[in-house]
Parts: C-alpha cells; sequence; structure tokens
C-alpha cells in the first residue's frame, strides 16, 4: 500500500476541463465521469498590466497582459494538470469574455493545439455537456478581438481621462466610457427634474348610483376634461348641481393581452427589482448561482428566442397543469441592436422543475424565471372591457367609467409582467354593474381635486439599464458593473429624496352642497433612485464639455456596433483603436494643458461682507466645500463642508456664510 501513487493517479487523468468558477466544476464534474478532471480558473488568469498603459501603442496597439500575483498558484495548478491531461477542454462561458478566457488559457498555460478543445454549452445539464464534447470547436478569435477591443479603448479612455480630471478637478478621480456615459444620463434627468414646473390641473370623478331590484349599484366616473383653474372648477360643479345624469352609451369591445418574452439579461434585471426589490448586481449574483448549479441557462443574453426542445416542454407542462387550450407556441425574435451570437432567452434547463432548492433569494429568483419562460408558451388572455359614457344636462362634456372582466385568463393563470408607471391612479375598475344606454342615474357626489404634473422620474438601477439597452449602449455583461462602478466611484449614490409639503385644492359637491378645503401633501420624494454627487456632476459637465465625442450617446452606441462587427469578423480591431486614440489623445493633450480661471465645478456666491474676501463653492479633496478667500490671498482660506442635503449647483450666498 503506497498511498503516493494513489494521489498521483489521481491527477493522471486523460481529460482536464477547465471553467472560470468552482460551483460551474462541481456541477459539471457530476456529469462527466471518472475518465475527466474538471477545474476552475477563478474568472480571467491575465489582464492588461496594471502598473503602466499596459498598450504598446508604437506596435499596432497590442495589449500587454500579466498574470496578477493573486493568480499564479492557480495558473501554474493548471499548468501541471495540463502537462499530464491528453486532452485539454477549455469550457467557459460562450459569449465574448468567456471566449477571451478560453483563448487566455490557451496561450499561458502554453498549450498544444492538437490536444486542445473548446467547447460552449448555455446550460449546465448532463446532455448539454456532453453533446458539447461531441462538437467540438477552435477558439474564436474573431470573439477574442472584440473583447480585447473593448477592454483596450476602456483603457486608453481611463488611463488618459483621469489624470485630466486630477489635475482640474480633484486627485483619485477615474473616468470609463460607458460609465461616464451612465453618469450623463443621471445628471441630465436630476436637471430636468430641478428646471421642471408642475402645473396644476383639476381632476374631477363623481359618483353614481342606481335602483335595481332593491339594489344599489355604485359607479365611478371621470370627468373628459381636466380644468386648468378652480374657477373653472367651482363653475361645473355649479352646473352639475341643477343636472340629471343620463347614460350616454355602453360599448362593449372583446381585447386581448398578450404574454411578454421570456427573459433576457436586461429585462430580468427590470422584473427583479420590481417584483422582489433586487438591485442589479444581486440579480446577476443569483443568477449566475443559478446557472452554475444547473438550473437555468446562461444569464447573459439579450437574446429572447427559445430552443425547440424548451418550447416542447413548456408545451407539455402547461398541457398537464392548466389543459390544451391554454397552449400557444410563440416564437420570439430578439429586436435589441447588436444582439450577440445565437444565445437562448434566460429559462429553467428543466420546464417540469416549478420549484428549486437553494437560498430565499434563489427560490424567488428561479420562481419568476420559471413562470416568465412558461407564460410566453400560453394562449392570449381573453377580456371585456366596458366603457360607459354619462351626459349631465347642464355642462357639457361626459363622465366616463371603464372596466375590465376577464372571460379566459390565459397566461395570466401564471404571470403578469409589472411596470415601472409612476403615475398609479388606475382608469380601469373591474366588473361594472348591469347598465343600460338611455337609463338615468343619481348623482351622490362629484370631487374635484387639484393634481400637478409629475416630474420625470429618477432612474432605478434597473431602468437606467432599460435606457441604457435603449440607446444601444453596453451589453448583457455590462449592465451590472457599469452601476456598481459609478456607486463605488462616488459619482452617483442611491438613495431617498425627501419631499416638501405641498398644499393642494379639493373642491367636494354632495347633497346639492358644495365644500372647499384645503389639503396637504408630500411631493417630490424618491425612494432608493440614483441620484448624482456633486462631485458626479463636476466630472460630468467638465467632460461633456472637453471630451462631448467620447460622452456623446450615439458615439457610445456605434463603438458597440463597431465590437460587433469585430466579432463578426467585419473588421480589423487594431484598426478601429488607432482610429479613435489619433482623434482622443491630441484632445487630452490639449486639455490637460489648458490655462483655466478657475477649478472645474467652481462658483462664486459673493463676497464675505465682514473680510471682504470672495465666498466660493467648489469640490475639495474631500468632497463639496466652500471656501472664503483665494489660495493666493496673504491670510489663508477659511473651509467648510457642505452639509449631506446641500448641493454645490443650488447652494445660495446665505446657505454658504450659514456654514461659517
Amino acid at each position: 500500500y503506497n498511498p503516493f501513487r494513489i494521489k498521483e493517479r489521481k491527477f493522471m487523468h486523460k481529460n482536464l476541463v477547465i471553467v472560470e468558477s468552482p460551483a460551474k466544476a462541481k456541477t459539471i464534474e457530476k456529469f462527466l465521469g471518472k475518465d475527466f478532471h474538471v477545474m476552475s480558473s477563478y474568472g480571467h488568469i491575465r489582464d492588461l498590466k496594471k502598473k503602466d498603459f499596459g498598450i504598446d501603442i508604437e506596435n499596432g496597439f497590442t495589449p500587454v497582459y500579466e498574470v496578477p500575483d493573486d493568480k499564479k498558484k492557480v495558473v501554474s495548478e493548471l499548468k501541471s494538470a495540463a502537462k499530464k491531461a491528453e486532452i485539454v477542454w477549455l469550457a467557459s462561458d460562450e459569449d465574448r469574455e468567456g471566449e477571451a478566457i478560453a483563448w487566455h488559457l490557451y496561450k499561458v498555460l502554453d498549450l498544444d493545439e492538437e490536444k486542445t478543445r473548446r467547447i460552449v454549452f448555455h446550460e449546465i445539464t448532463k446532455s448539454a455537456i456532453l453533446k458539447a464534447i461531441e462538437n467540438p470547436r477552435p477558439i474564436d478569435i474573431n470573439l477574442v478581438d472584440a473583447q480585447q477591443a473593448r477592454r483596450v479603448l476602456d483603457r486608453i479612455v481611463g488611463f488618459e481621462l483621469s489624470p485630466v480630471l486630477w489635475r482640474k478637478i480633484k486627485p483619485a478621480l477615474s473616468a470609463g466610457r460607458v460609465q461616464s456615459v451612465a453618469v450623463r444620463l443621471i445628471v441630465e434627468r436630476e436637471r430636468e427634474i430641478r428646471d421642471f414646473e408642475s402645473v396644476a390641473a383639476y381632476r374631477i370623478i363623481a359618483v353614481f348610483t342606481k335602483e335595481e331590484d332593491g339594489h344599489t349599484y355604485e359607479l365611478k366616473a371621470e370627468y373628459n376634461k381636466r380644468l386648468k383653474s378652480k374657477e373653472e372648477a367651482l363653475d361645473l360643479l355649479n352646473k352639475l348641481k341643477s343636472s340629471s345624469f343620463n347614460v350616454a352609451d355602453v360599448t362593449m369591445r372583446p381585447t386581448k393581452k398578450t404574454p411578454a418574452a421570456p427573459f433576457t439579461t436586461s429585462t430580468l434585471q427590470q422584473e427583479a427589482s420590481r417584483k422582489l426589490g433586487f438591485s442589479v448586481g444581486q440579480t446577476m449574483m443569483v443568477a449566475q448561482r443559478l446557472y452554475e448549479s444547473g438550473k437555468i441557462t446562461y444569464m447573459r443574453t439579450d437574446s429572447v428566442n427559445l430552443s425547440g426542445l424548451a418550447i416542447n416542454a413548456a408545451k407539455t407542462e402547461i398541457e398537464s397543469h392548466y389543459g390544451d387550450n391554454y397552449v400557444k407556441i410563440r416564437k420570439y425574435a430578439t429586436k435589441s441592436k447588436g444582439a450577440q451570437e445565437a444565445h437562448e432567452a434566460i429559462r429553467p434547463t428543466f420546464m417540469n422543475a416549478h420549484e428549486v432548492s437553494g437560498t430565499a433569494q434563489e427560490k424567488k429568483l428561479y420562481n419568476l424565471i420559471w413562470k416568465r419562460a412558461v407564460a410566453s408558451q400560453m394562449a392570449d388572455a381573453q377580456l371585456e372591457r366596458t366603457t360607459v359614457n354619462i351626459s349631465p344636462s347642464e355642462a357639457e362634456g361626459r363622465f366616463t367609467a371603464s372596466g375590465e372582466v376577464i372571460k379566459f385568463d390565459g397566461f395570466l393563470r401564471v404571470y403578469l409582467e409589472g411596470t415601472d408607471d409612476e403615475d398609479t391612479e388606475i382608469e380601469s375598475t373591474g366588473l361594472l354593474p348591469p347598465i343600460k344606454e338611455g337609463e338615468t342615474l343619481t348623482m351622490q357626489e362629484t370631487t374635484a381635486t387639484e393634481r400637478y404634473t409629475l416630474k420625470p422620474p429618477r432612474y432605478t438601477e434597473a431602468s437606467l439599464v432599460r435606457k441604457l439597452e435603449e440607446l444601444g449602449i453596453g451589453r448583457p455583461s455590462t449592465y451590472a458593473p457599469t452601476i456598481s462602478t459609478i456607486q463605488n466611484r462616488g459619482y452617483v449614490e442611491k438613495g431617498n429624496v425627501e419631499g416638501v409639503e405641498r398644499a393642494y385644492n379639493v373642491i367636494t359637491l354632495s347633497n346639492n352642497k358644495i365644500k372647499d378645503a384645503t389639503k396637504k401633501e408630500i411631493a417630490g420624494a424618491d425612494k432608493n433612485k440614483l441620484i448624482p454627487t456633486d462631485t458626479g456632476i463636476v466630472v460630468n459637465d467638465f467632460l461633456v464639455e472637453y471630451f462631448s465625442s467620447v460622452l456623446d450617446y450615439n458615439f457610445t452606441a456605434k463603438v458597440e456596433k463597431n465590437f460587433d462587427k469585430v466579432a463578426e469578423g467585419e473588421t480589423e480591431w487594431k484598426k478601429l483603436i488607432e482610429e479613435f486614440y489619433n482623434v482622443f489623445h491630441p484632445k487630452v493633450e490639449e486639455i490637460i494643458n489648458m490655462k483655466t480661471e478657475h477649478r472645474a465645478g467652481e462658483r462664486i456666491l459673493g463676497t464675505d461682507p465682514k473680510t471682504g474676501r470672495q465666498l466660493s463653492v467648489k469640490i475639495g479633496r474631500y468632497g463639496p466645500l466652500a471656501q472664503i478667500g483665494e489660495k493666493d490671498d496673504e491670510e489663508k482660506p477659511l473651509f467648510s463642508a457642505l452639509r449631506k442635503n446641500q448641493s454645490i449647483e443650488t447652494i445660495t450666498f446665505e446657505e454658504a456664510m450659514k456654514l461659517f
């Protein structure tokens, strides 16, 4: 008995499979049997050199890679295992990032082309893994180049812009290509909110009743115009006092609702935010765990396509649980610009698994994915929408009530997509009472409520992802990192905004008497939204002023399209980088050497009456501050940090003086 011999034999596997994560390795090893040993590279094993630029400009923008210290041990373990194996299978994810990981492994481990195989699968099931092993392919160098192009371009932007920000605003700032555009969206939205002027109008709602067979039926209806002033509202209520109310018409029309497509990365992030309150990063973390344990398909995708196998499995589930009339096979096509590769939507690997084991978060997210995928293959919901128009005899206009009845629930039996609509005053009620044209109704009460137009909503993490996707900026793999980066850099905060108390008017007509009351509400409060910090605003304004092309939405979307062209082998990536650099670099040189009178973002508010010195606000080393005096004065300037709810954009002279 020689224990060392056994240990050595254990590592003499014919096949070495390398994946990115230990969780994935564990799941795959179960399927492959004793001839296969599965190891993890723990993500990327090398990256652009950290210490300097990491790009050799003289030699056609060649990336200079290094294996970071924390990866050296993993690399040497993988190297020795690869030497002993007859065949090495590179099984990283099936997107550009995964392809690049496979290529870096091939290069760093010095693998022999003859004994290396690249395999991909978008679900971790026994059949998918075995099928992948039967169908290996070479490394797709176009996909690798698309990833290299993104990495190099982002390094150029970050490396060249950051020193400009250090000199012109404050030390330790940094800029990124997609991140800066995301910050710009948030800053622009904040200014829209600040400059928005709410307009008031009166919304009129009446309650009518009808007696029939000893029953009293009630009906709520809304006047079909918003009235601009209190005078108009009072005038209408006075006319209604002496009016009779007739049902002018009743229309019933069948309508249908259609299910949403199965999830892409972006729609999953939005829906998990609406329905489960997950942040974008949290959704991706939980989805990754579900994927690696073989429960769902790959979670980075912008495809809404389902495989034939998945559609048939969904059909079987729907038939056995709900009946044949609930099935409707649908093929969804991906609309988004430059959708990546022939991926599948995010779906359960096994449709017959309605629930999974795991943490509470995993169960909830899985449940959402299962419902969405199954509902996508279900019949439309059939509804009947009834609209009743009621005419007052003494006034123009009409009151309208509408109700919806579900005749056949279809996919609604399983799932209904959430919305981001901030204005939740819902128009439609359920079933309306039995009402016929020509009937007379009794008005019980009419209320005219002063309502203000709503400011544009601030972005949530998920609605920002939707906006980036609409603009064609970023890809499934970049949304979550972009959103965490802008928060980590202190350019954007996720927080609450306290509202302001506002009075509004309510006029009620009841029992032929008009009552006029003033009520109070809190307006403009916001919870868990993305708010730019002063630093974020100043950095954004500086970049928009001097580097408008880099922050241009169309430019950023065009860059993504160019990466797609590289991935498809239509464009040479180094040429793209060179074109960009030749325009960008001279601009950086020009701005860094430009003399400016004030620091970027500095606002001069006036003169301190006591000392006669200048009072200004700006971004200091530790954040926004107010300052009395200038650095060239004989006497040292006085400083005071701004309070939490103050901003250098909006602070007044009086508020700044109070800080001292």
